[in-house]
């Protein structure tokens, strides 16, 4: 059986944890940072978790 291929769009946006739990960077942290508040852009630094309904299907484009 031919190995399995990863999705090159979701290895450059997701990780998997070793709990299984996929960590996510999350949006509007690139430009046009000035209108934003810095409690804003304080908490877009933070790392985010994928939903549980959308992990089942990034769990078959990352099967590594």
């Amino acid at each position: 059986m031919p190995k399995m291929k990863t999705h090159s769009g979701a290895k450059k946006r997701f990780k998997k944890r070793k709990s299984g739990a996929i960590k996510i960077t999350k949006a509007f942290h690139r430009h046009l940072l000035t209108g934003k508040s810095a409690k804003r852009k304080r908490k877009m630094k933070q790392a985010g978790h994928v939903a549980a309904v959308d992990k089942i299907h990034l769990i078959h484009l990352l099967p590594n």
